[in-house]
């Protein structure tokens, strides 16, 4: 089970059991945190560690004046409920939840709980919150995918890729249904990239490894693999069909580059959690959700792999590789 403590980058031991919650130290802070991620995964392990970091920086430090009970659910729409239903229960002082799924689950199981959320898209349109300035309710936290991304991923791709004619933007519905809005608000907007972006659904493992193999015999196609827990779990997975398929594709992970995809660019996922301890700080000493306002990503990271590139036959424009901050040779 995902149940325990995350240990591994130095957080509490083990998780507690109901009865020890009276033994706990007077004056320790109780800290709920979900994500929609698999534990283990690297982006896991950076997003947690960032986490930590930032309470520590506050002084919060986990066993002394924190507990913090750690639930990590993937994209599977089962676990996330019962670990909704787990950490609820527990009533901690704050909850800090990531990704859709598992905000819409926070968000059903309490209305009293201030809830963080960190990496969720469309907050507003998405009805989580009334309003970006006056989020109203319990709920607070940091948005991460923009729809102008959309057209940053396509000219970037196109850049590199220059004879591709048209971007599939890969994402799961059921995990991030905030896409088929981003991609009509980016075709309501005049575009000067001579490509388009369609939008390509996949549910299950196998439909992504079936749709690049279907796009990969056209070679005028090229891929986007989208901000969604769903494509997180399978971003290996994608990168690895992408090299093979000589696919162009772009990803907002910097994990795709690093396991062979093509380029990737976005928001800095672990910066995003660094923040979101300072609105953690800010609720465990009196602050509201409702009066904290939600943040945007402001720190944004490009990876290129030229290795891949050059599998691929193509060449990265040098002004791109230079502004890169990770270049894989």
């Amino acid at each position: 089970m995902n149940r325990r403590e995350f240990t591994l980058l130095g957080g509490a031991a083990a998780t507690w059991p109901l009865a020890a919650r009276a033994q706990q130290k007077e004056g320790t802070r109780h800290i709920g945190v979900l994500l929609g991620l698999a534990d283990g995964h690297p982006e896991t392990r950076s997003r947690v560690k960032s986490f930590q970091k930032g309470l520590r920086d506050r002084g919060w430090v986990e066993g002394q004046n924190i507990r913090v009970d750690y639930r990590f659910a993937g994209s599977d729409p089962n676990r996330i409920r019962e670990y909704t239903a787990e950490l609820v229960q527990l009533t901690p002082d704050v909850i800090v939840g990531n990704s859709t799924p598992v905000l819409s689950a926070l968000r059903r199981a309490t209305s009293t709980i201030p809830i963080v959320f960190a990496v969720v898209n469309d907050p507003v349109g998405q009805g989580f919150v009334s309003s970006a300035a006056h989020p109203g309710g319990n709920v607070t936290g940091f948005s991460f995918i923009e729809p102008d991304l959309v057209g940053k991923w396509l000219t970037m791709l196109k850049d590199v890729a220059p004879k591709i004619s048209r971007a599939n933007l890969m994402f799961n519905p059921t995990t991030a249904p905030y896409y088929d809005v981003y991609l009509r608000s980016f075709e309501a907007v005049p575009q000067s990239t001579k490509a388009e972006v369609t939008a390509l659904a996949v549910r299950q493992t196998d439909d992504i490894q079936s749709a690049v193999a279907k796009l990969a015999s056209d070679p005028g196609n090229g891929l986007i693999a989208a901000a969604d827990p769903f494509i997180i779990d399978n971003i290996r997975l994608i990168a690895q069909l992408t090299l093979q398929q000589r696919m162009p594709a772009i990803s907002v992970y910097q994990q795709f580059v690093a396991e062979g995809g093509l380029i990737s660019y976005g928001p800095d996922p672990a910066d995003i959690f660094r923040r979101a301890a300072g609105y953690v700080d800010r609720i465990l000493k009196g602050g509201k959700p409702a009066d904290l306002p939600l943040q945007s990503p402001d720190r944004f990271e490009l990876a290129i792999n030229l290795k891949t590139a050059k599998v691929l036959g193509l060449e990265p424009p040098p002004t791109l590789v230079a502004i890169a901050d990770e270049v894989i040779e």
